[in-house]
């Protein structure tokens, strides 16, 4: 699946030669990360109150134009390390007390990140791995992380192509995705929670609702009422905030309305998908994004 001269690991398939150029993600040759540390904005399951051992990956394989870690997932902002000082990075942060390892927009380094986590896991990593993902993932890529992913937290963002198109670069995005969810929800089996409430294994399926696309966001909530019940935790997200080209794209250059987002979970209630997560309005805000100063790198 992964040739250093030729990489396949998304789903665009650019064919880079990642030894002499950046692929299509921005991911060249060289292992890179913008952050390493305790998060504890994420669902409550993953979160909790010991905080999640969160590793932002720098690259991203989708170029959504309101994405929060834009400076990580468009620009290039990371420290360059391999998959020594990498492993060396989860033991610490099992060490700091994280719940679980929290692995973030990662797939453009998948060979790097699983000899990473082969190394640690000889070292006494005991820690459930979270992949932490926007959902444009091929079914390869899925296969590849059995063994080393429990706990999928992935987004499902559009089912409009046109959206898709025009917000991420990505008309494809839900033909993919869907594929990549069936693959992840037939991998982890139905959600496992411990003593604590902290997730084991499983599926989240988050959805952030986006300014003027409430009928997208209710076609989205449409599919996840066809996956069987029970076999996802479903997460539905108001924090929407403008972040970097949103700012100057109508309509993403205003936060959600309070009427759109309670026309998203009214059709939520009514599909039953309520054994989940929802926020309040007030998640909307620019703090809640991590500083992307390279702690713990």
């Amino acid at each position: 699946m992964f040739a250093s001269t030729h990489c396949q690991l998304c789903p665009r398939r650019c064919g880079a030669d990642r030894t002499k150029h950046a692929g299509r993600c921005g991911a060249g040759g060289q292992l890179r990360v913008a952050r390493a540390a305790l998060h504890f904005w994420e669902e409550p399951c993953i979160s909790g109150e010991r905080g999640s051992g969160t590793v932002f990956f720098t690259g991203c394989s989708l170029g959504c134009c309101y994405c929060q870690n834009y400076a990580i997932s468009q620009q290039g902002l990371g420290k360059d390390i391999d998959e020594h000082r990498l492993s060396d990075i989860f033991l610490e942060l099992q060490a700091k007390g994280a719940a679980n390892l929290n692995l973030v927009t990662a797939t453009q380094w998948l060979p790097w990140v699983t000899a990473a986590l082969d190394a640690a896991r000889a070292r006494g990593l005991r820690l459930p791995v979270v992949w932490n993902t926007g959902g444009y993932e091929t079914e390869e890529t899925v296969a590849a992380l059995a063994g080393y992913v429990d706990v999928w937290l992935c987004d499902v963002k559009y089912i409009s192509t046109k959206l898709s198109k025009m917000y991420s670069d990505a008309a494809d995005y839900f033909t993919v995705c869907e594929k990549a969810v069936k693959a992840m929800l037939a991998q982890a089996g139905r959600p496992v929670l411990d003593g604590e409430g902290y997730l084991q294994r499983g599926v989240i399926l988050r959805h952030l609702a986006l300014p003027g696309c409430l009928s997208d966001s209710l076609a989205v909530l449409d599919w996840m009422a066809t996956l069987p019940r029970g076999s996802f935790i479903p997460s539905l997200m108001s924090q929407y905030t403008p972040f970097y080209k949103a700012k100057e794209t109508k309509p993403l250059d205003r936060r959600i309305s309070t009427w759109e987002y309670r026309k998203v979970i009214d059709r939520a209630v009514e599909l039953g998908l309520t054994e989940g997560y929802m926020q309040e309005k007030s998640s909307a805000k620019e703090e809640y994004t991590p500083p992307f100063d390279l702690e713990g790198v």
